[in-house]
């Protein structure tokens, strides 16, 4: 751990120890989405030049090559995260990152589908190694006070950088002759700019250089799995980590039809949910720092479940008093009555769920084995990407069997609600916490002065000089 604690989480973008990390991380995801949505689109529009494969399908198709190096490398990748030092292993992905989408590029511009479609496996190997050492840089660098501020800035860089990168695909194949070429330049672009940050990272010792790599991914992640469930805390965290990614990938993968179904509205309208959608998560998570008083408060955690269900469930509510446009844009669904119920709706519950998942990743990062943290992060992965797949099977199944989207925001708020519950009564530490956090600051509106110098581990003296 190095640096002092600083007095806002935002001081960190200005420091070395956090600031290359936070750029690295931000080009890596903003150049990832560039690329993938704007493959996903020329797939889709013109699947005659991409290899043919039915439009409806190209989507599922780049994202399942996308995830597969998550379920299948997942454990390999945290074993070299915690084996080797931090700033060379990021350095040599970046590299790696320049390599493939150099690949990318010269498919695009020939339209090679094939070498495109390699490139997407590729950047997804990238993105499974590049996690659990992420993960595990944080509390390496920051201090006990800052971790909770630094993933919020972490969570919210990455989820306006998805944003910005899926706004620029289609801007860029809808504004040059040739977007394809233009796609491939940027992507070139990023990945470059990517590895100019990671050369400013600082050192960051290996966790366990004296690891010997497991190449069993099953015995691995269930190793992992064990050292985590030492802690309930931990590996319900993990857990709930999981559910969020499965409650989240129903609401992510279900805007587009809601918006061209339910409200009538075109691709822009799509495209401002997607917003609103990003904006919250990174609010939320901005906020976290904030409301848990510069500490891991997992008192927030039900908190932000119970925003999570009230505000899907009223997605629902919201829906049914809107009627549908004709592929109407944005200001036109602006105009509707009830539109602004579903904008501020679908804005809360993205908020609550930046307040749900920050808390998870800060405990996970102070209390899981110090030698493990990336194993225990890269096992995380496995079971989102698991969660993932699950979520998009139930959900096919239940549109299949006739639910609309909105019924399915409402199955989505009610399961929420049935899983927290069954969490905070095997874990009780997180239902008490959170009362804890009422009482402290709703009820009493507790003032604290001077906590800073009280040190985070150890013996510490209070003694009170008034009656």
């Amino acid at each position: 751990m190095s640096g002092a604690s600083t007095g806002s989480q935002l001081a960190l973008l200005r420091q070395r120890r956090f600031a290359p990390l936070f750029w690295v991380q931000f080009l890596g995801a903003a150049n990832d989405n560039v690329f993938k949505f704007a493959f996903t689109l020329l797939a889709t529009y013109a699947a005659a030049q991409w290899g043919g494969l039915d439009p409806r399908y190209a989507g599922f198709a780049i994202g399942a090559l996308f995830i597969a190096p998550f379920v299948i490398l997942s454990a390999t990748a945290g074993q070299l995260a915690d084996k080797r030092e931090k700033s060379w292993l990021i350095r040599r992905l970046k590299d790696a990152e320049i390599f493939v989408m150099s690949v990318a590029a010269i498919g695009l511009i020939l339209q090679w589908w094939v070498a495109v479609y390699a490139a997407v496996l590729l950047i997804g190997l990238q993105a499974t190694v590049f996690g659990p050492v992420k993960y595990s840089y944080l509390p390496q660098h920051l201090n006990p006070a800052e971790l909770t501020g630094g993933n919020a800035l972490i969570e919210m860089g990455t989820f306006v950088a998805i944003l910005l990168g899926t706004i620029a695909a289609g801007v860029l194949l809808n504004t040059f002759t040739d977007g394809a070429a233009a796609v491939a330049a940027a992507v070139l672009g990023l990945a470059i700019l990517g590895r100019i940050a990671a050369q400013f990272i600082p050192a960051s010792p290996a966790a366990d250089a004296g690891l010997r790599i497991n190449w069993n991914p099953l015995s691995e992640t269930w190793a992992n799995l064990k050292i985590a469930h030492r802690d309930r805390a931990v590996f319900n965290s993990l857990l709930g980590i999981s559910w969020l990614w499965f409650f989240g990938s129903i609401f992510l993968t279900s805007l587009a039809p809601f918006a061209r179904d339910n409200l009538g509205g075109n691709e822009t309208v799509v495209t401002f949910l997607l917003a609103v959608f990003s904006i919250g998560i990174g609010a939320g998570a901005l906020l976290t720092e904030r409301l848990s008083g510069r500490k891991v408060e997992i008192g927030l955690v039900p908190l932000g479940s119970i925003g999570m269900s009230l505000f899907a469930a009223d997605l629902y509510f919201a829906a049914r008093g809107v009627a549908p446009m004709k592929s109407g844009s944005v200001l036109q669904f602006l105009a509707l009555e009830g539109a602004w119920r579903i904008v501020a709706g679908l804005a809360l519950l993205s908020a609550f769920a930046g307040l749900y998942s920050v808390p998870l990743y800060a405990l996970i990062q102070t209390r899981a084995q110090k030698t493990h943290v990336a194993r225990i992060v890269a096992a995380n992965n496995i079971l989102n990407a698991l969660f993932i797949v699950v979520a998009s099977i139930m959900a096919a199944a239940l549109l299949g069997a006739g639910l609309t989207i909105p019924q399915l925001f409402l199955v989505a708020a009610i399961m929420n609600a049935a899983v927290a519950t069954y969490i905070y009564r095997l874990v009780p530490e997180f239902l008490l916490r959170f009362l804890a956090w009422v009482l402290s600051h709703v009820l009493y509106r507790v003032h604290s002065i001077g906590t800073d110098r009280l040190p985070d581990s150890g013996p510490a003296i209070l003694v009170c000089n008034h009656v």
